[in-house]
């Protein structure tokens, strides 16, 4: 007999939030969370700059879309039951010219397709809410947060402790098993078997479902998002969160800026390959993971068509000058003196073979596994009902 019912590998907000809503639904379960690292949230999720996303820029009818909407009202219901600070600040998405105004509304009748509350306004309207931002027009959502997601996962491990369930640190997945009526999870510790095994790994979930036999769709590319802030003297400049309208030749958001819930104004990110999985400085080179991208096809592929951005990334990376005048573009009163280095985050991107970035969250089942295979942002808000749709495919019997 398994010594679980559930095994879930990865103790980041998507994993816990599974583990919560399995021991809710199905308290009968005995549920166990496998994290490689010596406390949770380690990756992603404690490198999350802390937005509670709308889902105004995601397609109607997508897995981004659904699990967003019912995810963000999950989300704040946790919040208010556990005494989680958050704060629905708003914020504006600027067009900085006439140029993008074809696009800011584009992205007004996707919010409006999705449910989500927010209005078109014009320059003056902008300066009341962000004196300093600058903007033919603009999208003001008032419904989009920031909380501290890391908080969020420790109140999740203390209840699902509390419904029995296991959580375990320092666990680091070597190999897999599967078995006709159970999963072997061999670790740095020793082995652990379950009925059913779900793959939260995220920067390494393409491993592990390899190592379950799963051939995935996509690889993961890891990308390393670089911030400042705003040092104190500065922070007046933003009053919510200011970001631009994404440019439809360049599949990263690009440059914004974000108001901490703890205090403080991130300014970022830029995008660039991370030379290691876990790579969130220029100095973490870990060379089977960078063999693993530089040898990759749909890596050279994204690549060729996305070269000459991708160059002006590094270059912000490397200059922090470049870096200030992407985010003068929204703020022309930011100066470089008001910034200092934050620290940075790595995205676990999907990339497939045709040199395509998966754009919508990616789930797959096979044999006695579930495996989330790209779960970007906005998957840190969507997890409580990524973690409930997760749930209903054992409650259903589906897996």
């Amino acid at each position: 007999m398994p010594d679980s019912d559930v095994i879930i590998i990865g103790g980041g907000i998507v994993g816990l939030a599974t583990a919560y809503q399995i021991t809710e639904s199905l308290p009968e379960h005995r549920v166990v969370v496998l994290e490689k690292e010596s406390s949770l949230a380690a990756h992603q999720t404690g490198h999350n700059s802390g937005v509670i996303h709308s889902g105004i820029y995601y397609r109607p009818g997508s897995l981004k879309a659904r699990n967003c909407r019912d995810g963000k009202l999950a989300l704040q219901r946790f919040c208010d039951e556990h005494s989680i600070a958050y704060d629905l600040c708003g914020k504006v998405i600027v067009a900085i010219d006439d140029g993008q105004l074809p696009t800011l509304n584009n992205i007004y009748e996707r919010g409006q397709a999705n449910g989500v509350a927010c209005e078109m306004i014009l320059a003056d309207r902008l300066r009341e809410l962000e004196p300093y931002a600058s903007g033919v027009g603009a999208i003001h959502v008032p419904e989009t947060g920031i909380v501290d997601f890391t908080a969020v996962c420790r109140k999740l491990a203390d209840i699902i402790q509390q419904r029995g369930g296991q959580i375990l640190l320092n666990e680091r997945v070597r190999s897999l098993e599967m078995r006709d009526a159970e999963i072997v999870v061999h670790t740095s510790s020793g082995d652990h078997t379950a009925g059913i095994m779900v793959n939260c790994a995220g920067l390494h979930c393409d491993r592990v479902a390899r190592q379950a036999g799963v051939k995935p769709k996509a690889k993961i590319v890891p990308f390393r998002g670089e911030y400042y802030e705003l040092l104190p003297s500065a922070e007046h400049l933003c009053q919510t969160l200011i970001y631009p309208v994404p440019d439809p030749s360049f599949p990263f958001l690009g440059v914004h800026f974000t108001r901490m819930i703890g205090g403080g104004v991130e300014c970022g990110p830029n995008a660039v390959l991370a030379l290691a999985r876990e790579g969130y400085k220029w100095s973490h080179i870990n060379p089977r993971d960078l063999a693993e991208s530089l040898t990759y096809p749909g890596l050279w592929k994204l690549s060729a068509k996305y070269w000459r951005v991708g160059m002006g990334e590094i270059w912000r990376s490397l200059s922090r000058r470049a870096f200030v005048r992407a985010l003068q573009r929204l703020v022309p009163d930011v100066r470089r003196h008001d910034l200092r280095v934050a620290p940075a985050g790595v995205r676990a991107q999907a990339v497939g073979l045709d040199g395509v970035m998966v754009d919508d969250f990616l789930i797959e089942c096979d044999r006695r596994a579930i495996h989330v295979l790209n779960a970007p942002s906005p998957a840190a808000t969507s997890s409580l009902n990524i973690g409930k749709e997760i749930a209903g495919l054992l409650t259903n019997d589906k897996i």
